[in-house]
């Protein structure tokens, strides 16, 4: 890991799988920048990591808020990492709807910060990293794409469009620059125990860290699309040979579910 370059980097990294690579990356040695928007949160993972005591490893942080990306915070970013030997970035930061719902009951201003969190984070975040990258001819770029990329999602259709764009993007920026050193790779989780997911551990939901000890062993690799746990793989070859229609109708009626209660709650909560 530590010959792809000294600083790893990671967005949306005080909870979840973000939070878990971070320590991942400390633990094999990389120092390490936390992005996130909540600067207490930065500074008590920052102490936590620092606390190890890993030889070597260094530690800064920097508050972002990726809902609202604009020029002059992609530029305080760019000025943050400029000048640092970035090995390693990880994509993580992202949002999905609040529960599943019909796409023109989406406000406005949800629909924008999807597209601002998952979509134009990971681009800008991209094209600050690469020109060092290739100057130095080594590199990895991770971005954090979902199973919900893989099939047709009714009812989160935003989410799983960016998750798509995602995949895309990674598969196509590998092909243009692993021959130039530089590799990037999607990966694809389905559900993971974390506060976004609301599931707890079970055979088929990882905890973070146990995802993230199995997705570091791909970072680096010449797989472009990769599911690092192996339960999501299964799950996800086992939807792969199923009829599309007969996928979309459980997954429709399954969020049809999931969007009564929301609404009921959302009612509740204006009645009170």
């Amino acid at each position: 890991m530590k010959k792809l370059g000294k600083w790893a980097v990671v967005t949306g990294c005080t909870d979840g799988i973000g939070k878990a690579y971070a320590q991942g990356f400390a633990k094999k040695g990389l120092s390490v920048v936390l992005i996130s928007r909540t600067e207490a949160k930065l500074q008590a993972l920052k102490d936590e990591i620092d606390a190890k005591g890993h030889p070597g490893v260094e530690t800064m942080y920097i508050v972002c808020d990726y809902s609202n990306f604009d020029q002059k915070t992609q530029d305080a970013v760019e000025a943050a990492i400029k000048n640092l030997d970035v090995g390693v970035l990880v994509n993580n930061v992202g949002v999905s709807y609040r529960y599943p719902r019909f796409f023109h009951e989406l406000p406005d201003e949800e629909v924008a910060n999807l597209i601002e969190m998952n979509v134009n984070s990971t681009t800008w975040m991209t094209n600050m990293v690469l020109p060092g990258m290739l100057d130095r001819r080594r590199g990895a770029v991770v971005n954090m794409s979902s199973g919900s990329a893989m099939y047709s999602l009714p009812l989160l259709a935003q989410y799983s469009a960016a998750k798509s764009y995602i995949v895309s993007f990674s598969r196509a920026l590998n092909a243009e620059y692993a021959s130039k050193g530089v590799y990037f790779q999607c990966q694809i989780p389905f559900y993971v125990a974390t506060k976004l997911a609301k599931m707890r551990k079970s055979f088929m939901v990882p905890t973070p860290d146990q995802y993230v000890a199995l997705g570091m062993k791909f970072i680096g690799q010449k797989d472009s699309i990769v599911s690092p746990y192996w339960a999501h793989a299964f799950q996800g070859w086992v939807m792969s040979i199923m009829a599309e229609s007969f996928v979309t109708k459980q997954i429709m009626a399954m969020h049809l579910g999931i969007r009564k209660r929301g609404l009921k709650k959302d009612a509740a909560k204006k009645a009170e």
